[in-house]
């Protein structure tokens, strides 16, 4: 499935998206069409724009924090530094591709750095970004769970795993 091309919601702030990408993919380690690629973030940047836009989170930073939380892993496998890698990417990016002020550079690289670690947070943008990459689980084979997602995430379970079994 490749990237959106209409849009999901009101247009965001302007950005170079397309030479983000580019940048990204060259310097990407996995399969671009694997568990963790190009398909993943783009179900990742529709479950956190749908959540996002209910819950007035911040959606530029939803939109980065999809194609950047898994750009620097080095495997699919238990790569427990990738978060970390992706924050100090996503911060060597701002103002290349993206223009960030310093507060919401730290909620994006929070969001990043943290989304595997199973917690949940009392930020609405850092917790829509938790959520739209755990509503993907089911391309795993892991039904996500209520627990670890906002109310609102909650509510798509059962279509997100459907979606990500495809």
């Amino acid at each position: 499935m490749p990237f959106m091309t209409k849009p999901i919601a009101a247009p965001l702030e302007t950005y170079d998206k397309q030479g983000m990408l580019k940048a990204i993919r060259e310097q990407f380690k996995v399969s671009w069409h694997g568990i963790h690629g190009a398909n993943h973030w783009a179900r990742v940047l529709h479950h956190g724009i749908t959540i996002g836009t209910e819950r007035s989170a911040d959606l530029l930073v939803i939109e980065l924090f999809a194609f950047l939380h898994d750009s620097q892993r080095h495997s699919d496998g238990g790569d427990y530094l990738h978060g970390k890698r992706g924050a100090e990417y996503a911060r060597s990016l701002n103002t290349v591709y993206f223009e960030l002020t310093a507060k919401r550079m730290d909620v994006l690289c929070e969001a990043i750095e943290h989304h595997s670690g199973g917690k949940v947070h009392d930020h609405a943008t850092v917790q829509t970004c938790w959520d739209a990459d755990r509503l993907d689980l089911g391309r795993v084979n892991i039904t996500p769970d209520a627990r670890f997602l906002s109310s609102q995430a909650a509510k798509h379970i059962e279509k997100a795993y459907q979606w990500s079994r495809q």
